[in-house]
């Protein structure tokens, strides 16, 4: 069997593809960006990059940069179109699948094309592809028209396969994956609660990600709780620096930051999560956060804003896990934080509860051969 997977350059597409290894598929992915070298993170896949340009000619990226007018110039004629390049592909891949990641960067732009065959077409929503569709620009025509063309949808929570349906999707949903294709758990690296000192936060302050209500909460947060731990951002936007170095009270709080554009291993990501009391995200919009499923894999307590009520499929408030109802609200999530490093019994309850919910439904070991298996279901039909 024949797959072309389109996607952005994406640790998370890169896991899921991952998950199809070693199952005798001939795996191709084109590069919608057509940005940076090919992943050595999926070397068994056949990459399709380079296609952008009819010429790289030689000085292209000084001239971009020194004459930024005349590059714009040259590249509307030394560009070609997605559209093309990827009918070209159909043609001579022949694919017996056709998978998109996300719709607005990848499934849009390679529609036309799909509109004129019929190789069975499955669309991945991710994060706030669906339900921030508008803020980001969709119309609601935009996004029927994409789902007359979909015959195959996958979200990473209940809500979107909803929002699908109330958008005009009628074909076959073939369920609820997180977006990675499944956590990977390594026990050994879940620290007993008493060993747990690092509170850890997602750094995201881009629009839809609110890290910086996180960090005016904390200047809400008595300093004696606070005294004993280390914070930790990671995936943190620069903004967020000066933030902290202009606030007396987060200055002189023990904060390490990881930048966004600092590649973190994610085994390391877990060891961190395996460390921590306390792991805080916090967005306007979102999907299921793999984030927040790996965080509760490691036994950190979640603290999660919850956006469509998406989180709350999987956390029950006060149980395995607080919900931040107004993302914009430090004095609610101050409330959490105090709560949650106050209420030792909780967390130790929830740590037992949420390793064993990954353990159950969102282990990536268990969902690989349900994912290989969904493609041959496709197939057949």
């Amino acid at each position: 069997m024949k797959i072309v997977m389109v996607a952005i350059p994406n640790h998370h597409f890169f896991q899921w593809v991952n998950q199809l290894k070693d199952s005798g598929y001939e795996v191709f992915w084109f590069d919608v960006t057509d940005g940076g070298p090919k992943s050595n993170k999926i070397d068994w896949v056949t990459q399709l990059k380079g296609w952008k340009l009819k010429w790289d000619f030689p000085m292209r990226s000084r001239l971009k940069k020194g004459v930024p007018k005349l590059y714009e110039s040259i590249q509307k004629i030394n560009e070609q179109p997605i559209d093309v390049v990827f009918k070209k592909v159909l043609d001579d891949i022949k694919p017996d699948i056709v998978h998109c990641f996300e719709m607005q960067l990848t499934g849009l732009p390679i529609l036309s094309v799909m509109q004129d065959n019929k190789v069975p077409f499955i669309y991945s929503s991710w994060g706030s592809d669906l339900f921030y569709f508008e803020e980001k620009g969709l119309s609601k025509q935009d996004v029927k028209t994409f789902f007359n063309r979909t015959n195959y949808l996958i979200t990473d929570c209940k809500r979107d396969y909803i929002i699908a349906k109330n958008n005009g999707y009628v074909n076959e949903y073939l369920g609820v994956f997180p977006g990675n294709g499944g956590i990977t758990i390594d026990n050994s690296k879940i620290e007993s609660h008493s060993k747990r000192t690092i509170i850890l936060i997602k750094g995201y302050e881009d629009g839809v990600g609110k890290a910086s209500v996180i960090l005016k909460a904390l200047e809400l947060v008595s300093k004696a709780l606070l005294k004993d731990k280390e914070i930790i951002i990671y995936s943190a936007d620069t903004i967020l620096e000066s933030q902290i170095k202009n606030s007396k009270i987060l200055s002189s709080l023990s904060i390490k930051m990881h930048s966004r554009y600092e590649f973190i291993p994610n085994a390391k990501l877990l060891e961190l999560m395996g460390n921590s009391c306390v792991h805080i995200a916090n967005s306007l919009s979102d999907g299921m956060p793999n984030a927040l499923l790996e965080a509760m894999s490691m036994g950190a307590f979640p603290i999660q804003s919850n956006p469509g009520k998406v989180t709350e499929e999987v956390i029950t408030h006060n149980k395995n896990g607080l919900l931040i109802t107004n993302p914009l609200d430090e004095k609610e999530i101050a409330s959490c934080i105090t709560t949650a490093i106050n209420n030792k019994e909780l967390r130790v309850k929830a740590q037992d509860f949420n390793i064993n919910f990954i353990e159950n439904y969102y282990n990536r070991i268990t969902l690989q051969p349900k994912i290989k298996e969904l493609y041959k279901n496709v197939q057949k039909h």
